[in-house]
């Protein structure tokens, strides 16, 4: 089994698992965060400037180490989908899914069948035609990760319908938007924690990953009682600011 193969049965077997949402456009930076010890990292192409052109040498950096990617694409579309599929991404986190039917779409587009993925052998994730096409149909579904992110109350009304969804193998929670979707302006409100609760226990029914950002361990360790097991830890932003702050904070001190 490969560590990209490995994502999909950690996350099923409910393993604690670490990413990070990659926001600088660069493979060196892929390439740094892949010696951290995180267990994965998620590009995110919904809110940092990742074209198609940013995000291949990204993921052609990954695949020829083997590392888990995610990308979150900025929507569900069937071309979305397979750009980066095609590209060696592991699996996709789609944004604001907030139906039964928008989810039910995207598991099919990321999916090999009638009317789902196109089929190509020559790509980065098919191996450059390397490959037959039998050994490459097989692969997918036990590589490919399908996340859903819910966003609004209506994805969490929907959530139970959601988390059932063939092809789905996972809900992920957005904290700030779900929390500014209620009308609130921090992440410390009743109506994120009981959504949280909800979400969680229509994965758990359906057997599906639970997912969410966090600013940090703390926080992953003060919310995993609610059932989570995959966090999105800030970013190499964040990282980087922390760090530096602390730093000029360290020699300010010296004055």
């Amino acid at each position: 089994m490969t560590e990209a193969t490995g994502l999909l049965s950690r996350m099923r077997a409910g393993n604690a698992l670490a990413g990070t949402f990659m926001k600088t456009p660069s493979h060196v930076t892929m390439e740094i965060l892949m010696m951290s010890g995180l267990d994965f990292v998620c590009i995110d192409a919904e809110h940092a400037p990742f074209d198609r052109a940013a995000i291949d040498p990204c993921l052609a950096v990954a695949r020829a180490r083997d590392f888990p990617v995610l990308v979150r694409i900025p929507d569900g579309t069937p071309a979305r989908i397979l750009d980066v599929m095609d590209m060696g991404a592991t699996g996709i986190v789609v944004p604001h899914v907030d139906s039964v039917e928008k989810a039910q779409a995207i598991a099919r587009a990321a999916r090999f069948g009638h009317g789902g993925r196109g089929y190509a052998g020559s790509t980065r994730w098919a191996g450059y035609t390397a490959h037959p096409m039998g050994e490459v149909l097989d692969r997918s579904p036990a590589e490919t990760v399908v996340l859903a992110q819910i966003e609004e109350p209506e994805g969490v009304e929907a959530c139970e319908a959601i988390a059932a969804v063939p092809g789905i193998d996972g809900l992920f929670i957005g904290p700030a938007d779900l929390s500014v979707g209620y009308g609130h302006r921090s992440l410390d409100n009743d109506d994120l924690r009981a959504a949280m609760d909800r979400v969680g226990a229509a994965c758990r029914a359906a057997g599906k990953a639970y997912a969410t950002w966090v600013p940090d361990a703390e926080t992953a360790r003060a919310w995993a009682p609610r059932g989570f097991r995959i966090f999105v830890v800030a970013s190499e932003h964040g990282w980087m600011l922390q760090g530096a702050r602390a730093v000029a904070e360290g020699i300010a001190a010296l004055e």
